[in-house]
């Protein structure tokens, strides 16, 4: 069962550079989308020379039994076309817990279709030896395009934008591929990822959940409680934006509320935002420890 920590870090990033400040859709950096995370038509991806990829693979180590159980999540936005603005509609693809053995000799593949979105999964597990298994997932996006004609604009609204995994298992345990232990260090570096890197999150004593996000984490990412919400940039300066947002000109703030709503929430909440907040978005230390030198 995936907790609602896991999803507040996958939400922060499902929505990585979503939209940025100002928030107003007729800003440039708002018109030319640059997401983390895209899976482009295979076709498109195949007449392209460079990154732009059709498909993202993730894999990393884990142990356990044949009879360990493996749940998948994968979560992505599909952008929608309206107002002369590209807007995020959440999609989330699922595979039911299956065993380890199950999906040993052959991958389970997994079709899945939205308007003008066509994908595939593929899960596989690898036994390498003793209760070490190497787990695989595939996410592709096999959409055709019309005529090679398209704008990337067009090419966007069949694409899998900020694609992103969270794999949780039962009855085993994940290894770190950041930090593995010494006995797992050659087989995680034999694990290949395109596109994704995998983390460690949720409840650090269990080891039970994976994220595989398209930017750079830590193991066990954290979301800063003094943040009052997603501002859409996971590198979040969570007061300089807030007072930045409260400079907007009026004209700019309509444009805002106009516009796309999750902007208007940023909007809205940082308007409603008491000054004891702003303090607390001053800074905060945390992590201290005594030096063991005296110094």
């Amino acid at each position: 069962m995936i907790d609602g920590a896991v999803e507040k870090i996958a939400n922060a990033v499902l929505y990585e550079g979503y939209m940025l400040y100002p928030y107003r859709p007729s800003a440039v950096k708002n018109r030319q989308r640059f997401n983390f995370g895209v899976l482009y038509p295979r076709d498109y991806s195949a007449a392209q020379t460079g990154s732009d990829n059709w498909q993202m693979q993730t894999e990393c180590l884990a142990t356990g039994s044949g009879t360990t159980s493996l749940e998948v999540k994968v979560r992505f936005l599909q952008l929608v076309a309206e107002d002369g603005f590209q807007k995020g509609v959440e999609r989330v693809v699922s595979i039911s817990a299956v065993s380890l053995a199950s999906i040993q000799t052959q991958p389970l593949q997994y079709a899945f279709h939205f308007r003008g979105i066509e994908g595939e999964l593929e899960l596989q597990s690898h036994h390498l030896s003793g209760d070490c298994f190497r787990l695989t997932l595939l996410v592709r996006n096999l959409a055709g395009l019309a005529d090679g004609s398209e704008s990337r604009d067009d090419v966007l609204l069949r694409s899998l934008v900020s694609v992103h995994s969270i794999l949780h298992i039962a009855g085993g345990a994940f290894v770190s591929s950041i930090d593995p232990p010494e006995d797992f260090r050659a087989a995680v570096a034999e694990c290949r990822n395109l596109g994704a890197w995998p983390v460690l999150v949720g409840d650090d004593a269990k080891r039970d959940t994976v994220l595989a996000a398209p930017i750079i984490l830590y193991d066990y990412p954290q979301i800063a409680p003094e943040s009052p919400g997603d501002l859409f940039d996971g590198t979040e300066i969570d007061e300089i934006l807030a007072l930045r947002i409260l400079t907007l000109t009026d004209a700019e703030k309509l444009e805002v509320r106009n516009g796309d709503n999750r902007a208007r929430h940023i909007l809205e909440r940082t308007e409603m935002l008491p000054p004891e907040h702003f303090q607390k978005l001053h800074g905060a230390l945390r992590g201290l420890r005594p030096n063991s030198e005296g110094r």
